[in-house]
C-alpha cells in the first residue's frame, strides 16, 4: 500500500473516531442534562407539594385589635358575618347594634315589654344567635338579630334589626305564673323549642310551631304551642340547653347534668343523669359545640371536656366523655364554639385565651389577654375575631387567624371519635349536604386502600409475569420467542382507562354470576398444566418429536383454555348444588361476608393485567441477558435445565427481577383510573377480597375538581399526593439498595 493511501485511511479513521468522540460527548451531554432536568423536576414538585402542605399545620394566630366600648351589664354579644356589627344584650333586657369597635350606636332599645322585668340571665344558642330572656310572670321574650346589606352608591351598608321567632310578644311559659329563674331557646324556621325553669324549681318545656289553616296574603300564620311540665327539681339548675334538633334537653345542676329526651312533646323522658366533673371540682361553664349536639364543659381546674350521647349495646343513648383539652391552668369562665366548625375559644380566670379544635384535639393556641375574670367571651360567624370583656369594664376584641383547625397527625392518621360514632374510627369524608357536618379527613382508610389494590395487584401479576418471563427467556424457541415477547409488551400501551372500563362495566358482572368458577379455575388451570407435564413423558417417542422443543406451550394453550372454559360452565350448577344459586348472598348470610359487585378481586385481576407487561419484559430481559457460558457450564458439570435455572440463571438475573417487581408495584401504587372505575371506590377499612376501597389516587382525581382551592379539603388532598411522592420515593430508594447488593452478590457467578 502506498504512503498516499495510507496517509488517507490514516485521516478517515482520525476523522471518524473524532466525529464519534463528539457523538459520544454530545450524548453523555444529552443524558446528563436530561438526568439533571429530572432530579430538578422531582425537587420542585416535592418542594411544591410541601409549600401548599404545610399551612395545614401552622398554629392559630392572635392579634389585639382595640379595646371596646360596651353598655354596662353586658350579658350577651354577637356580631354579623363580617364581624362590624357587634350586638349586645344587657342584663336589664336592653340591647345595642354598634359599629366595629363598638363605639357608634346604630340602633338600641329594650327586648323587654313595658312594664315586664327580666327575672333570670339571657339563654342564648350562640351558633345560632338567638337571644332569650326569662321575664317575671312566667313569660319568656326571644329575639334573633338580623343584618340586611345594602350598597349604596356602591358601598357597603349594614342595616341590622331584630327578628322575633316567636312574635314580638312575650310568651307564657308558666301557668302560674312564677318568675323564670333560667330560660334556653332553639329555633329554626319550622320550630321553636323554650326550657324555663321557675324560681320554685318546676322545669318546663314550651314547643311553638306554626299552624295550619287557610291564609291571605301577607298573613303570618298562627302559632301552635304546647307546653308540658317536664319535672319537679329539687333547685333552680344552674344551667338548661335545647340541642339543635329540638330533640335532646340538658339541664345543669352543681357537678351533675341530666340528660332529657324531648322528642316527644307531650312526654319528655329522663335518660341518664351524669356527673361531669370529679367531687371536689366545680363546672364553670357549659356550651353547645357547632350544631348542638356535643357539649362543651369547663371546670375549676382549667380542662374543658367533650361529652356527647352515644348508642350502647342495648340500642341506648349514653351521655360520654369523649376528650379532653388541659391547656388551661386556672378555673374556665367562658366558652365560645365557633359558628360553624367544629372548633371552640374559652378563657380562664387569669385572663389566658384558649384556641382549640375538638376532632383535631389539637390546642392551636394560648394567650394572654389582659381579661381577667372574663364575663363575656364571643367570636364571630366566621371565627376571625374574638371578644372579650372583663368584671372590671375592660373589653378588648382580637382578630384571629385560624385557617386550618381540623388537621393535626392524629385526624390524619389515628381513631378519632366523632360524633354520632359508637367509638373511635378511620373514617374519610370531606363532605356533606349538612351545615352542622363534622370533617373526617383521616388519610388512613385510602393509604389502606392503596396498599391493598398493590396487594392484590401483584398476587396476580408477579408469578405469571414471571414465571412466564423465565419459560420465554430460558425455554421457548426462538422464532415462537419473538412473536410473544412484543406481544406482550404491547399491552403496556393498552389505556388504562379501557382497562377500568371493561373491568367495571364487563368483567365484575361475569365475576358475580360466576363467582365459583373463578375460583375453580385458579385451581384447575394449575392442576391441568401439572397433569400435562406428567402425561407428555408418557406419549409416544413419534409424538413427542413431532412438536419440536421450546413449542411446547402451543398445547398448553388450548388446554389452558379448555380449563377455564369447564370452570365457568360447572359454577352455576354447583351453585345450584352448594349455595341456593346465590353464593354472594350466602356469603352474607352464613359468613357475614358483604360482597360488593366492583370488589378487590375484580381490581386485582385488571391491574394485573396492566402490571403484567412491565414486570414480564424487564424480566425476561434480566433473564435473556444472563451470560450464556454460564448455562453451558452448568449445564456441561451435570445440572439439569431446571437446576441451571433455578441456582444460576435466576440468581443472576435477580437485581433486574426484583426492579421489575418494584416497577411494577410503584405502578399499582399510582394507579388511578382502574381503581376509580373498577372499584366501589368506598373508603373502607376491609381486608375483604370480596369488599371495594378507595386509594389515593383514586381520591384525588375524584375530589379535586371539586375542593376549594386553599381550602383544608384542598390542601389535604396535596398531602395525599405528597404521601404518594413520598412511598414511590421510598420504595424506589430501597429497591435500588437491594438491586445493588443482589447485583455485587451475584455478578461475579
Amino acid at each position: 500500500m502506498s504512503d498516499a493511501l495510507l496517509s488517507e485511511v490514516t485521516k478517515a479513521e482520525l476523522a471518524h473516531r473524532g466525529w464519534r468522540t463528539v457523538k459520544d460527548r454530545a450524548f453523555g451531554l444529552t443524558m446528563g442534562v436530561g438526568g439533571v432536568t429530572v432530579i430538578v423536576a422531582l425537587v420542585t414538585i416535592f418542594f411544591y407539594l410541601l409549600w401548599v402542605v404545610l399551612p395545614l399545620f401552622r398554629s392559630a394566630v392572635l392579634t389585639p385589635a382595640a379595646d371596646i366600648v360596651l353598655p354596662a351589664d353586658v350579658v350577651h354579644l354577637s356580631t354579623n358575618e363580617h364581624g362590624d356589627v357587634v350586638f349586645t344584650v344587657s342584663a336589664d333586657g336592653g340591647y345595642r347594634f354598634a359599629g366595629r369597635e363598638a363605639t357608634q350606636a346604630l340602633a338600641e332599645g329594650s327586648l323587654v315589654p313595658a312594664g315586664a322585668r327580666v327575672a333570670s340571665g339571657v339563654g342564648d344558642f350562640r351558633s345560632l344567635g338567638v337571644v332569650a330572656l326569662g321575664l317575671d310572670g312566667g313569660r319568656a321574650v326571644i329575639a334573633k338579630p338580623v343584618y340586611r346589606v345594602s350598597f349604596p352608591n356602591n358601598v357597603r351598608t349594614v342595616h341590622p334589626a331584630l327578628a322575633w321567632p316567636v312574635g314580638e310578644a312575650p310568651i307564657a311559659v308558666t301557668a302560674r305564673g312564677a318568675a323564670l329563674a333560667r330560660v334556653a331557646v332553639t329555633t329554626t324556621d319550622e320550630r321553636t323549642t323554650i326550657a324555663a325553669a321557675d324560681t320554685d324549681g318546676r322545669l318546663r318545656v314550651v314547643h311553638v310551631a306554626p299552624g295550619e289553616g287557610l291564609l291571605l296574603d301577607d298573613e303570618a300564620p298562627p302559632l301552635e304551642t304546647t307546653s308540658v311540665e317536664v319535672a319537679q327539681l329539687p333547685a333552680v339548675p344552674d344551667e338548661l340547653l335545647i340541642d339543635s334538633e329540638q330533640h335532646e334537653l340538658y339541664v345543669l345542676a352543681g357537678r351533675e347534668i341530666g340528660y332529657w329526651n324531648i322528642r316527644d312533646k307531650e312526654k319528655p323522658k329522663l335518660v341518664e343523669t351524669v356527673q361531669l366533673v370529679p367531687p371536689d371540682v366545680d363546672v364553670t361553664d357549659v356550651r353547645f359545640l357547632a350544631g348542638g349536639h356535643s357539649l362543651l364543659v369547663g371546670d375549676s381546674r382549667g380542662r374543658i371536656t367533650q361529652w356527647f350521647p352515644v348508642r350502647d349495646d342495648a340500642n341506648n343513648f349514653r351521655l360520654t366523655r369523649i376528650r379532653e383539652f388541659t391547656a388551661l391552668t386556672k378555673p374556665v369562665r367562658e366558652i365560645a364554639p365557633e359558628w360553624s366548625r367544629k372548633g371552640f375559644v374559652a378563657i380562664d380566670a387569669a385572663g389566658v385565651l384558649g384556641v382549640f379544635h375538638t376532632t383535631a384535639e389539637r390546642t392551636l393556641l394560648t394567650a394572654a389577654t389582659g381579661v381577667t375574670e372574663a364575663t363575656v367571651l364571643a367570636l364571630s360567624p366566621r371565627a376571625d375575631a374574638v371578644f372579650a370583656a372583663g368584671a372590671a369594664g375592660v373589653a378588648k376584641r382580637f382578630d384571629l387567624v385560624n385557617e386550618h383547625p381540623e388537621v393535626s397527625w392524629r385526624s390524619l392518621w389515628g381513631k378519632v371519635w366523632y360524633e354520632g360514632r359508637s367509638a373511635p374510627q378511620f373514617i374519610w369524608q370531606s363532605s356533606s349536604a349538612s351545615s352542622d357536618f363534622e370533617p373526617k379527613f383521616s388519610l388512613t382508610p385510602l393509604a389502606f386502600g392503596t396498599i391493598k389494590a398493590a396487594f392484590y395487584a401483584l398476587f396476580f401479576a408477579v408469578p405469571l409475569a414471571i414465571l412466564g418471563a423465565i419459560y420465554t427467556a430460558y425455554f421457548m424457541h426462538p422464532t415462537l420467542r419473538a412473536v410473544v415477547k412484543p406481544s406482550i409488551e404491547i399491552m403496556a400501551a393498552l389505556p388504562t382507562v379501557i382497562l377500568g372500563f371493561l373491568a367495571g362495566l364487563w368483567l365484575a358482572p361475569i365475576i358475580e354470576s360466576h363467582l365459583i368458577g373463578v375460583f375453580l379455575a385458579m385451581l384447575l388451570m394449575p392442576l391441568s398444566v401439572g397433569a400435562a407435564s406428567f402425561v407428555w413423558p408418557a406419549l409416544p417417542a413419534g409424538v413427542r418429536r413431532a412438536v419440536p422443543a421450546g413449542r411446547e406451550i402451543l398445547l398448553i394453550v388450548p388446554l389452558l383454555i379448555a380449563a377455564l372454559a369447564l370452570a365457568l360452565a360447572v359454577s352455576q350448577p354447583l351453585e345450584e348444588l352448594f349455595f341456593d344459586g346465590n353464593l354472594p348472598r350466602w356469603l352474607s348470610t352464613e359468613l357475614g361476608m358483604s360482597y360488593d359487585q366492583r370488589n378487590s378481586l375484580v381490581v386485582g385481576i385488571a391491574m394485573g393485567f396492566a402490571v403484567i407487561p412491565n414486570i414480564f419484559s424487564i424480566s425476561e430481559d434480566a433473564i435473556f441477558a444472563v451470560p450464556r457460558q454460564l448455562t453451558t457450564g452448568s449445564l456441561a458439570l451435570g445440572a439439569t435445565p431446571w437446576q441451571t435455572m433455578a441456582r444460576v440463571v435466576l440468581l443472576t438475573a435477580s437485581p433486574g427481577i426484583f426492579s421489575a417487581v418494584m416497577i411494577g408495584l410503584g405502578r399499582a401504587v399510582g394507579e388511578t383510573m382502574i381503581v376509580l372505575m373498577s372499584t366501589g371506590n368506598t373508603p373502607v377499612m376491609d381486608p375483604s377480597i370480596f369488599q371495594g376501597f378507595r386509594a389515593l389516587s383514586a381520591n384525588i382525581a375524584v375530589e379535586m375538581p371539586e375542593s376549594e382551592v386553599d381550602s383544608t379539603h384542598y390542601r389535604v388532598l396535596f398531602l395525599a399526593a405528597l404521601v404518594l411522592f413520598l412511598v414511590t420515593f421510598l420504595f424506589n430508594t430501597v429497591a435500588e439498595i437491594v438491586r445493588q447488593r443482589l447485583r455485587r452478590r451475584y455478578g461475579n457467578l
